[in-house]
């Protein structure tokens, strides 16, 4: 076992790394916060008058301070807030399209390379370039506008209506009517122009995935076969005359012609090439829709990880600071930081980083290597610094 874990080692890594980055930027730490940069929030009233056990809304227009985006990570006072799982599932959320969105557009910008090693030109004018322009105008778009919203629509946003616009019912009316956008829904001024450019041409790059490519190389092979129509010459009575003054006669000959696949070089036949392109626009089209929702098991792996955390605080170590043990107290605190620390390492280190690590190896196989990896050619090798000492031995 211990050897699995060896070999394992830099995605353990890797994946501590990463955890500590999200946990820094969801400024969630065992269930707490860490208040680095202060708080934008600050509590400008008497709340001597405030009856035990009740809560208190904050006012936006004289205490809150910072109207600019927190520099990192997630305003301290949200740990604190009756609210915040409502808050911190909305930012999570966004946070996992982004990241999914960015992985994807990472993963189709990978394809060229394997396009340009093989020398296939013409997909990348007939599949690489469209599928840029459709990912990116879509969910590129909505990318974007997550970080517009971050950065241009704070808390003291007022509305005459319901709050601040929303980005799921931006999406959904870009394509239902994207030349009209309602008041209370709009981010900018130009968005109504900016939102039917984009859609106009997504649509236009579905048939350029379908079609340019057969169109293409059906005329390639066209111009191919009257190429291997050759003239063929020989000595006899014909209307021709050589140097020599021999009179030859000239007839067309077309030699037996395999047509190949100007783009990848496969023998395949038309019919063959239209519906594997049919098959790839598809499967690209409804995938970037099916794969991004996909990514948002980043968002509910988050909220169960969150949850588990500060059940654990709430229910073992956090009670100790509740007893009156007198000389004890050490003692007590001992034994259920203990049990706390037992549970942490076996539930949220374990248990959960065997979920986080199976879900993100399935992120990284389904959804970002289907935008480049074919399954074809060389035999996948892991990287290994024992098979290269051994190839240098065998030299």
């Amino acid at each position: 076992m211990f050897g699995t874990f060896y070999n394992g080692r830099y995605i353990i890594l890797l994946m501590g790394a990463f955890s500590m980055y999200t946990g820094l930027i969801y400024n969630d730490c065992f269930s707490k916060s860490f208040n680095i940069f202060g708080s934008s929030w600050h509590v400008r009233r008497n709340l001597e008058i405030t009856p035990d056990g009740s809560t208190v809304e904050l006012d936006i227009d004289h205490e809150f301070d910072r109207h600019t985006p927190y520099p990192f990570g997630l305003d301290p006072i949200w740990q604190l807030a009756t609210n915040k799982l409502t808050f911190t599932n909305s930012f999570k959320m966004k946070l996992s399209v982004v990241l999914g969105v960015g992985q994807m557009m990472f993963g189709v910008i990978l394809g060229i390379f394997n396009y340009l090693h093989f020398r296939r030109f013409l997909d990348i004018f007939a599949v690489w370039i469209p599928q840029v322009l459709f990912l990116g105008c879509i969910f590129g778009y909505l990318a974007v506008m997550i970080f517009f919203k971050w950065t241009h629509i704070d808390a003291s946003y007022h509305s005459d209506t319901s709050g601040a616009p929303s980005l799921l019912l931006m999406l959904i009316n870009m394509f239902l009517s994207p030349a009209a956008v309602p008041l209370d829904q709009q981010f900018y001024s130009s968005q109504a122009i900016v939102q039917v450019l984009l859609v106009v041409v997504a649509v236009l790059c579905v048939p350029w995935m379908l079609l340019a490519k057969p169109i293409v190389v059906y005329f390639l092979r066209r111009f191919e076969a009257t190429q291997n129509y050759q003239i063929m010459v020989e000595p006899s009575g014909g209307s021709l005359v050589n140097d020599e003054g021999e009179q030859l006669t000239a007839h067309y000959q077309h030699f037996e012609d395999t047509p190949t696949d100007a783009a990848s070089g496969d023998n395949a036949s038309m019919s063959d090439i239209f519906v594997l392109q049919a098959i790839h626009t598809i499967e690209f089209c409804l995938g970037c829709i099916s794969n991004t929702a996909s990514y948002l098991r980043l968002w509910a792996l988050s909220l169960a990880h969150a949850e588990l955390s500060e059940v654990l605080w709430n229910m073992s170590f956090q009670k100790a600071f509740g007893f009156q043990a007198g000389m004890a107290m050490p003692l007590v605190i001992f034994a259920t930081f203990s049990m706390w620390a037992a549970e942490t390492v076996a539930i949220l280190l374990v248990m959960e980083g065997l979920s986080a690590f199976l879900h993100a190896l399935r992120l990284h196989w389904v959804e970002f290597q289907n935008k480049f990896y074919e399954g074809s050619g060389y035999k996948f090798q892991p990287f290994s610094f024992k098979a290269i000492l051994d190839d240098d031995d065998e030299i």
